[in-house]
């Protein structure tokens, strides 16, 4: 596993001989050998390393609805994988074998930056997705990975709780070109009690992406029952895109089902998903979507201006495509903001499984 480790720079020495990390704002203090909270950054050799670097727990080519993107060239193919471990700790994880990991051996498949942009090139991915965990904490090894991408035309997309210091987060998301940051609830309570770490943070990462990138943003907001559902609180939060990042960002309300520490509570109706939505539209958000449950006409995407079917969907199978050449209305001509090709793509539902090792 030495190959699997490599330097890093964000980070300090303190007064008592800790080093402080730096990434993300848990601001981990590590004497020799100790691990942070996302346990792939640990004190080695008198600084902290990243211990994950070219590993992977999967690679998986999806539909780039799932991640999920609906504005950013829909129907395409992108090749996805996660490492290990997590700077969060929500209760609610759905990856937690992954996230909540402590066995190195959970990183069983290695890649290094080249192959994996090499492979998704040769299954004509568009893109490839740091997903399963958050890629913050992989920073060095998702950049370079970005890097190689680039060199192949392939795109990078970051499935993010966007929970990162400001100087690592200029470096991270210069390196990426599309983005899908879980915005989780809109109360500091929430995310103290159920994630273990604050708000704040994370509408500084959104306001910085939506102001100074040029990365492709939409946000995704699990729904759990009696936790961040309320009226009161989807107001907030949806008048506060709208404000501060515009009306044009889309939003994905998405249904929670009992898993890890919250076996307790009952899954997500499909009706609070739809008042969701409503809401979300009724404080000016353009395009807003139910996910996880079956909604053709939450899931699909509608013009602003006129109402009329844009992009149909049934889960990941794309049907009517409303759209003209320049990614416009095709009724009214408003354009619809993202990213688009001249047709759909059909990859359609399917989740094939990758074995790197079997490429060159």
């Amino acid at each position: 596993m030495q190959d699997s480790i490599v330097s890093t720079r964000y980070w300090h020495r303190l007064e008592d001989g800790r080093l402080q990390c730096d990434l993300c704002p848990r601001h981990c203090h590590l004497r020799d050998g100790q691990r942070g909270l996302c346990y792939v950054r640990q004190r080695l050799d008198d600084e902290i390393k990243l211990v994950s670097y070219g590993r992977s727990s999967g690679f998986c080519v999806d539909p780039i609805e799932k991640k999920p993107l609906n504005h950013y060239f829909p129907g395409s193919a992108v090749l996805s994988f996660g490492t290990a471990g997590c700077n969060l700790a929500c209760k609610f994880c759905q990856n937690w074998d992954m996230t909540k990991s402590r066995e190195m051996d959970t990183l069983a498949d290695a890649a290094s930056p080249q192959k994996l942009a090499k492979v998704a090139a040769e299954l004509s991915c568009l893109s490839v997705a740091f997903t399963y965990n958050d890629p913050v904490i992989f920073h060095e090894y998702a950049i370079d990975v970005a890097a190689a991408c680039r060199e192949h035309d392939i795109k990078t997309v970051a499935v993010t709780a966007g929970y990162i210091d400001p100087e690592p987060r200029v470096e991270f998301f210069a390196a990426m070109d599309a983005a899908n940051v879980d915005l989780k609830a809109f109360t500091d309570r929430f995310y103290h009690k159920i994630c273990g770490g604050h708000l704040a943070p994370v509408l500084e990462t959104l306001e910085y992406i939506n102001r100074e990138t040029d990365v492709w943003l939409e946000l995704t907001t699990l729904l759990i029952p009696g936790e961040n559902d309320s009226d009161e609180e989807l107001h907030a939060m949806t008048k506060w895109v709208v404000d501060k990042l515009g009306a044009d960002v889309p939003m994905h309300f998405t249904a929670f089902h009992p898993d890890w520490k919250m076996l307790d509570i009952k899954s997500t109706p499909a009706a609070t998903l739809t008042r969701a939505r409503k809401i979300a539209i009724d404080n000016g958000v353009h395009y807003a979507y139910t996910g996880n449950v079956h909604d053709n006409k939450g899931s699909s995407t509608w013009c602003h201006s006129c109402g009329e079917l844009l992009i149909e969907r049934d889960w990941y199978v794309l049907g009517h495509w409303g759209l003209d050449a320049n990614g416009c209305c095709a009724n009214c001509g408003t354009a619809l903001p993202g990213h688009f090709l001249d047709q759909p793509g059909h990859f359609g539902a399917q989740r094939i499984p990758v074995n790197l090792s079997r490429y060159q």
